[in-house]
């Protein structure tokens, strides 16, 4: 997967809590989009999803998975050694009306 410009719909899950990025999410769907695209790689995919499950169970049934993929990216390490890392994307959608209406 090729790296691509950053879009004001993806969240990046690095070592945060995972409410943080829950938080992060509804105020993309509270901004009005109705895909919001998280993101994570290597130690960081599991807060990805328990962020995600945790969305969608205790903060807001209505939200969906849509595609989710899998990949490995290619990056070079400290010693300038490339090594491949594992890397999640999943796809949240919400419909419009129900993003507006609980903004």
């Amino acid at each position: 997967m090729s790296i691509e410009p950053q879009r004001p719909n993806v969240v990046l899950v690095g070592k945060k809590e995972p409410i943080q990025y829950v938080m992060a999410i509804i105020k993309l769907f509270q901004d009005g989009f109705e895909e919001v695209i998280v993101r994570a790689r290597g130690k960081n995919i599991c807060t990805a999803v328990e962020a995600v499950e945790m969305l969608r169970n205790v903060f807001d049934r209505n939200v969906s998975v849509g595609k989710v993929n899998i990949y490995s990216e290619k990056l070079q390490d400290e010693r300038n050694r490339e090594r491949s890392v594992t890397a999640i994307e999943i796809v949240l959608r919400k419909p419009r009306q129900q993003a507006e209406a609980q903004g």
